[in-house]
């Protein structure tokens, strides 16, 4: 397997500027992961408040759904979208646009009158979602060594994970105290946080020689840049197969209390952060290996899932260790910016992409199950054959790779 310090895109090779300190670098780090955590909260919140907007709004619970596909959607587009346009922008001004864009979009979610405006206004919040991690994942592996570019990612990735263990519930208690609007406020002063923090502290700096929407456009002419993006796409579905439906199957499948799936969900986000964190350490030492590796890990756990879901102790192992397959998302991250070459903005931005396909299909796909009367355990088997799926696109990858080196 390639190890991660193999041959570096131009634009992932260690900054010039040696007068950056590691204080300066850590500074750097944390200001991106502000804007990670913001995203993170503002991205999960929606749904613990979704009775709370349902009922200011007047529609249905279901209806009040659409507001998580809108961003979704926004997401999907924006990614791509706003790298290929905002290619000649410096990547400071590009991450102070990128925050600003989405702290102004959750004041004004807080603010909408109507529902159709706040579903309007979702999805345009969901436009810098993709392109702000892609855009932080660059500026941090840019200031470390080769050998700990995924550990970077990682660091920035962290304000995501925390995220889902701190910053939703913190919000989802703040909206259902006062208004599901504060909780949106909340998420925009966050933003704004982060946005003075990367003015204050990431230093200013120059476009890359021959920058263009064209050649960020030329990413996907690359076979190789497709096949980790479906990686990501359908690997990584299992995941949210699992996640989408844990709150039945903690209390229908392992007959658990309802005050039990707040821990069930501590579990998931506190294996989410162990992952990152342990996983990054392995994708520096070999990055297809973790890759690879985490995935077949994945195809046995999720059976397992589904075989022992009845037990609470089972359940309780099985849904950290699903969270633990965060692990492999540095990595995937980092192995398509390696891939992209000179096209690497777009091509990370997308990667944002590919893990809200990866949501929809998996929540998609574990609702087909539990409609044909399999059960809310059974959303485990989806995530294994969806991960199995992954593995052999990734296998083929490296196929391909090992093909075109010779």
């Amino acid at each position: 397997m390639t190890n991660a310090s193999a041959a570096l895109p131009a634009d992932c090779a260690p900054p010039q500027d040696a007068r950056l300190s590691p204080l300066t670098i850590a500074l750097i780090e944390l200001a991106l992961a502000v804007g990670g955590f913001a995203i993170g909260t503002g991205e999960f919140a929606i749904m613990g408040l979704l009775p709370d907007v349902a009922a200011s709004y007047g529609v249905t619970i279901p209806e009040a759904g659409h507001v998580i596909s809108a961003y979704a959607l926004g997401v999907v587009v924006g990614a791509p979208v706003i790298a290929a346009l905002a290619a000649k922008l410096p990547r400071k001004t590009l991450l102070l646009i990128l925050m600003s864009l989405f702290a102004g979009g959750n004041i004004l979610s807080a603010l909408a009158p109507q529902f159709l405006s706040f579903t309007a206004l979702r999805f345009v919040t969901g436009l810098p979602h993709g392109a702000y991690f892609g855009v932080a994942a660059l500026v941090a592996a840019s200031m470390a060594p080769p050998h700990r570019r995924v550990r970077a990612v990682a660091r920035v990735m962290l304000g995501l994970t925390i995220a889902t263990l701190v910053g939703t519930p913190i919000a989802t208690f703040l909206g259902q105290i006062l208004s599901w609007r504060a909780a949106f406020m909340m998420v925009a002063a966050i933003g704004i946080i982060c946005v003075l923090l990367i003015a204050i502290y990431l230093p200013k700096d120059q476009v890359a020689e021959g920058a263009s929407m064209r050649r960020e456009l030329g990413a996907f002419k690359r076979l190789q840049v497709w096949l980790s993006f479906a990686v990501a796409a359908i690997g990584f579905g299992g995941m949210f197969a699992i996640f989408s439906y844990i709150a039945k199957t903690t209390t229908d499948t392992a007959g658990l209390s309802v005050s039990m799936v707040a821990v069930v969900l501590a579990l998931f986000g506190i294996g989410m952060n162990v992952g990152n964190v342990v996983g990054s350490r392995m994708a520096d030492r070999s990055l297809n290996g973790t890759i690879g590796g985490m995935l077949a890990f994945n195809v046995v756990l999720m059976a397992i899932f589904s075989m022992t879901a009845h037990n609470p102790v089972m359940l309780y192992v099985c849904v950290f260790l699903t969270g633990c397959g965060f692990a492999a998302c540095p990595a995937v991250q980092t192995r398509l910016m390696d891939v992209a070459a000179d096209a690497q903005t777009l091509a990370a931005a997308t990667m944002h992409s590919a893990f809200n396909i990866a949501n929809a299909l998996g929540a998609w796909l574990g609702g087909v199950v539990i409609a044909a009367g399999y059960g809310y355990g059974a959303t485990g088997y989806v995530g294994s054959v969806l991960s199995a799926l992954g593995l052999v696109v990734f296998l083929i990858s490296i196929a391909v790779e090992r093909r075109q080196a010779r």
